[in-house]
């Protein structure tokens, strides 16, 4: 058996093993409380309209930084509609699955890195690494 064939023959075990790893997270609990959760905010009216409200004013918000003429006051603003926003039930829900199934993958990260010299979270999701 020749470097290059082992080399991939192990290149396409490990990317089975990573397939298994992602069906497995997907049947975590976590994960269905996450999907539940996103599902419900989707469905909501409600929320998606405060959604629709913070991200204009976060647009606006962002804009006027650009330029120079955002204020305090259109800071609070922007920090009241998240507030508001974050208040609504499924949201609240939502950003507590949201935060679990963080922690689950952050877990799952150190497991991985823990045979690695690197941070396998931060090398697999990230771009340019000073």
């Amino acid at each position: 058996m020749s470097v290059e064939t082992h080399s991939s023959t192990e290149e396409t075990g490990i990317e089975d093993l990573a397939g298994e790893l992602g069906e497995s997270i997907a049947r975590t609990e976590e994960y269905a409380a996450y999907e539940a959760a996103q599902a419900k905010v989707k469905e909501s009216e409600h929320a998606q309209g405060k959604i629709d409200e913070f991200e204009a004013l976060r647009q606006e918000f962002m804009l006027a930084r650009q330029t120079g003429d955002a204020t305090q006051e259109d800071l609070r603003k922007l920090q009241r509609a998240q507030q508001e926003l974050h208040e609504i039930p499924v949201m609240a829900e939502y950003l507590e699955a949201q935060a679990k199934l963080d922690a689950k993958l952050e877990a799952i990260n150190e497991a991985i890195s823990d045979h690695l010299s690197v941070d396998f979270g931060e090398q697999a999701g990230g771009c340019c690494q000073d």
